[in-house]
């Protein structure tokens, strides 16, 4: 995602400071209670899964039912196309699944970690420590399955030198990639992301009972007219989804 410029001034701060500040804490309005944030039941897979991209594997249909991102910023221009997704998860791995329509299909980028998110392609953070804001993953996928991955510290700040290791990722297009002049349907992805890759906040695999926070997102359409879904609200007034604060539960059940 682009992050705007910002300026960080440090200081110690005076006794007088922190008294001021403490004083007034006291007169502080409350805050207005926020609306919940949504959860997902994340279901052990039954039957295993090819990573094709095509959905079709008894696993998925088993699932719980997908969540369906939602519309949330009036003022962008780009068209409202439904997406859904799907986690499941095993002893190996945490599976993820979208499915998107998509009457125009396009995806510029093709190298490991360049800004797929200026492309069609869907994104999930994941914190596997809800105890914590300050750290999660970030993945984010184009239509041609092209990965950016990295570490987000305090929803400003990417460590794109964290590469997640034996992740696996294909689409499946229901149209033609970067045809503008016809009418495409749609695309889907799925991916596989081994626990390894999560164990610096989570140094064992989750076990039912274990809930992570995450959100999926989607940026979708040709600039100037795009637009973003998100899962989660991040009680935002702009399309800025890096609000972990506000992340659904993903819950692992068996």
């Amino acid at each position: 995602m682009r992050f705007p410029r910002h300026r960080t001034v440090s200081y110690a701060p005076s006794a007088l400071v922190v008294a001021t500040c403490l004083l007034a804490g006291a007169f502080l309005t409350p805050l207005v209670a926020q609306p919940a944030t949504p959860r997902y039941e994340v279901k052990r897979a039954t039957s295993a899964i090819t990573i094709d991209g095509r959905l079709d594997e008894p696993t998925w249909t088993a699932a719980s039912a997908p969540v369906t991102l939602q519309f949330l910023w009036d003022e962008q221009t780009g068209a409202k196309q439904q997406t859904r997704a799907r986690v499941v998860w095993d002893d190996e791995a945490l599976y993820i699944g979208y499915d998107a329509d998509d009457a125009d299909i396009t995806a510029q980028y093709t190298e490991r970690d360049d800004p797929t998110y200026r492309d069609d392609a869907v994104e999930i953070f994941i914190n596997p420590r809800p105890d914590q804001t300050g750290v999660y993953y970030g993945f984010e996928w184009n239509a041609r399955g092209v990965m950016y991955d990295y570490l987000n510290y305090n929803s400003r700040t990417l460590f794109k030198h964290f590469d997640a290791r034996g992740v696996e990722v294909a689409t499946a297009l229901r149209g033609t990639l970067n045809e503008r002049s016809d009418t495409d349907n749609g695309w889907s992805l799925e991916a596989k992301i081994p626990w390894a890759n999560f164990e610096t906040l989570s140094p064992r695999p989750p076990a039912a009972g274990t809930v992570w926070k995450a959100n999926f997102n989607r940026w979708d359409g040709v600039a100037p007219d795009r637009r973003m879904s998100i899962w989660s609200d991040p009680q935002n007034e702009t399309s800025w989804p890096h609000v972990p604060e506000r992340f659904g539960e993903l819950v692992f059940v068996e």
